[in-house]
């Protein structure tokens, strides 16, 4: 006996619930810097605008917590880790373009209204 192919209306379900998918993330930062300060600030900004309601986000200082850190090889300051949804995502550095955060999460940038700025380039 054969096994039943999932249905498109299954399918469509399983797509719309991926897009509503709970984020884990982790960032890592060093200190009550105004550094560290700002990367929290910026992606707490940028989670609650694109993944309102449906993100945990462990904020983890390296001082504090060097164990962790430890596990999670971190080897630079800041690094944002998306660790769900697969795949699992570093973005190392820079928290303040939202554009390369929300790539970087695997989420398509939406526009109402404000533009992103460009980062700089060095």
């Amino acid at each position: 006996m054969t096994k039943p192919r999932p249905s498109t209306a299954a399918f469509e379900t399983a797509a719309e619930r991926a897009g509503a998918q709970r984020y884990v993330l982790r960032l890592y930062i060093a200190g009550t810097t105004p550094a560290s300060s700002r990367s929290v600030e910026n992606l707490r900004a940028i989670c609650d605008e694109h993944l309102s309601g449906r993100y945990e986000l462990m904020v983890v200082d390296v001082f504090q917590q060097p164990d962790l850190a430890k596990d999670a090889q971190i080897i630079a300051i800041p690094t944002l880790i998306k660790q769900f949804p697969e795949p699992v995502r570093r973005i190392v550095g820079d928290i303040s373009s939202e554009h390369r955060v929300l790539i970087g999460l695997d989420l398509e940038p939406h526009h109402h209204g404000q533009s992103s700025k460009p980062a700089s380039t060095r």
